[in-house]
């Protein structure tokens, strides 16, 4: 190619316009090939010369060069080309499924000259029809012979590096097991959560079995699922699977099967397994993929799905852009690029408090264990005192088991007060009823045990200071030499399901369901493990 200002006169005819030029009749762009019409209009308008460019018998123009490169590079009907323009061609997506590219080989090919560049989504994206895949450019606006030769030569190659892995219609079950205390909620999310995955690679759930999560009954069911056609057996536990020996793994290779991985480095995700009885392939699903956020074991489900081969080695390869929750588009991103959050509290976070104090106190005896004075102090006194010096905007007290006894001992204070008359029933109809009581304006409540003396005001501000759900941050837990303790920080979107909990169960089943959103806070000192239970722990602290 040969470059330079040169006259707007006879000889400018069939050069390249290297610079787009404005007239009153309209804009002469870049890449334009100069006619003589072109060339009095440009006169006209008063322009007298510009930089333009003229080909040499061994450059292939842009366009030319752009979709030679791009039909040397597709492999198959999967994926289709659009029109050539101002060096670029598209490609697009057909069908529904995976994008399956040799990064290498990509690689290769944009290593061969500056002229030519090839760009891609990322290998194995989940795609629909009509999405752009990928793009040619090429950059001058000729490319030389040679040049183009060697990138199509190395295309073709391999027989072109772009296509489509085409999810394909599989008969797909899904196996969820239940514990004492598990809320019937979390199965009919389980099952909801799964069928909209399926659905979005054009599948359905064809089976679907509930079970006690116990080896006998899990063996059973994936017995069931393999003998009812199933080539996919999802399975949902009620307990995060993170040993061979556990029970689903145990159940699996009872029934014959192998596990082929167990565990991956895909957060979230981590607990997620991949098995295999006879045809049918077992993906062990961790509890937070009851959110229909992305997760590791979606990455196993869709290649599967597309007919791929995946092995140990392949999910082992996945850590690379494997920390999910840090990805901006998913459910969870975070709001802008910033260095590590510094805790301080957000003005602006409404937090309360809700302290449960309805408990019998069965452990000690005849004493109310709330009511029992440690340095002169009634237990649950020194426990609200500590809230109230906190930054929390109300604090709600949950009675029921003496309830006249342990209001009067906090009387005087800014507290709102509940009365729980099914308090016998367990906390987590404490915790309900603390919860209906939240103004609508309160963005997380701040879950605190009556019975812990020791906690102050410096662990609740940090557990506040870290409260992020733009991080991920929604569950807040407190911890001591890696211990989970007590209060608990939840995030408002948790307040309706808790409503569904039954029996002696706090929030420690959110927990165990989302730990993707799960954020520990190490705490300096053991306060917040310290709850008093028994006479003995009360006159050990009063010592």
């Amino acid at each position: 190619m040969k470059f330079g200002v040169c006259p707007l006169d006879k000889s400018a005819e069939g050069a390249l316009l290297v610079h787009s030029l404005r007239t009153s009749s309209g804009t002469f762009r870049k890449g334009r090939a100069l006619t003589e019409d072109d060339i009095t209009q440009l006169l006209a308008a008063g322009y007298r010369e510009t930089m333009l460019v003229r080909l040499e018998p061994d450059d292939i123009s842009e366009d030319t060069a752009a979709q030679r490169m791009a039909d040397a590079v597709v492999a198959d009907a999967t994926v289709s080309l659009g029109a050539a323009g101002t060096g670029r061609v598209n490609i697009y997506a057909t069908v529904r499924g995976l994008f399956v590219l040799p990064s290498d080989q990509l690689n290769a090919i944009n290593a061969i000259d500056e002229a030519v560049t090839l760009s891609t989504i990322q290998p194995f994206a989940s795609v629909e029809p009509g999405q752009l895949v990928a793009t040619v450019k090429i950059i001058p606006f000729a490319v030389h012979r040679d040049t183009l030769n060697a990138c199509e030569a190395a295309a073709r190659k391999v027989k072109g590096i772009f296509r489509i892995a085409e999810y394909r219609t599989h008969k797909i079950g899904l196996l969820q097991t239940t514990l004492a205390n598990i809320p019937g909620n979390l199965v009919i999310k389980g099952e909801e959560v799964t069928t909209a995955r399926l659905i979005a690679m054009g599948l359905s759930l064809d089976e679907t079995l509930v079970c006690p999560h116990e080896e006998p009954a899990i063996r059973e069911c994936l017995e069931t699922l393999s003998n009812r056609g199933c080539d996919i057996a999802l399975v949902l536990g009620a307990s995060a699977v993170a040993d061979r020996r556990d029970v689903v793994p145990s159940a699996i290779t009872a029934s014959g099967g192998h596990i082929e991985q167990l565990g991956m480095p895909v957060d979230p995700g981590n607990l997620t397994f991949l098995a295999h009885i006879g045809e049918m392939s077992v993906v062990g699903l961790p509890g937070s993929a009851r959110s229909p956020r992305m997760h590791g074991s979606d990455w196993i489900v869709q290649r599967l799905v597309a007919g791929l081969l995946v092995t140990s080695q392949d999910i082992r390869a996945m850590g690379v852009g494997g920390l999910l929750k840090e990805i901006p588009g998913r459910p969870m991103p975070r709001t802008e690029a910033s260095p590590p959050r510094e805790e301080k509290i957000d003005t602006s976070l409404n937090v309360a408090a809700i302290v449960l104090a309805a408990g019998q106190s069965r452990r000690m005896g005849k004493q109310n264990k709330l009511l029992a004075e440690i340095d002169g102090i009634p237990m649950v006194v020194r426990t609200v005192n500590a809230i109230r010096q906190s930054t929390v905007s109300s604090i709600t007290v949950v009675l029921g088991h003496e309830a006249k006894a342990v209001e009067a001992v906090l009387a005087g204070r800014d507290l709102q007060f509940v009365q729980n008359p099914d308090y016998a029933e367990g906390l987590s109809t404490s915790l309900k009823r603390g919860l209906s009581a939240m103004p609508p304006d309160v963005d997380a409540a701040l879950i605190c045990l009556g019975d812990m003396p020791r906690i102050s005001s410096v662990e609740i501000e940090r557990l506040i200071a870290t409260f992020a759900p733009s991080e991920g941050h929604v569950i807040c837990v407190p911890t001591h030499n890696g211990k989970r303790g007590n209060p608990v920080l939840l995030g408002r979107r948790f307040f309706a399901e808790i409503q569904d909990i039954g029996g002696d169960v706090g929030a420690k089943y959110l927990i165990g369901a989302y730990p993707e959103l799960v954020h520990e806070v190490e705490m300096a000192d053991d306060a917040v493990l310290l709850d008093i239970d028994t006479p003995e722990a009360l006159a050990r602290i009063n010592e």
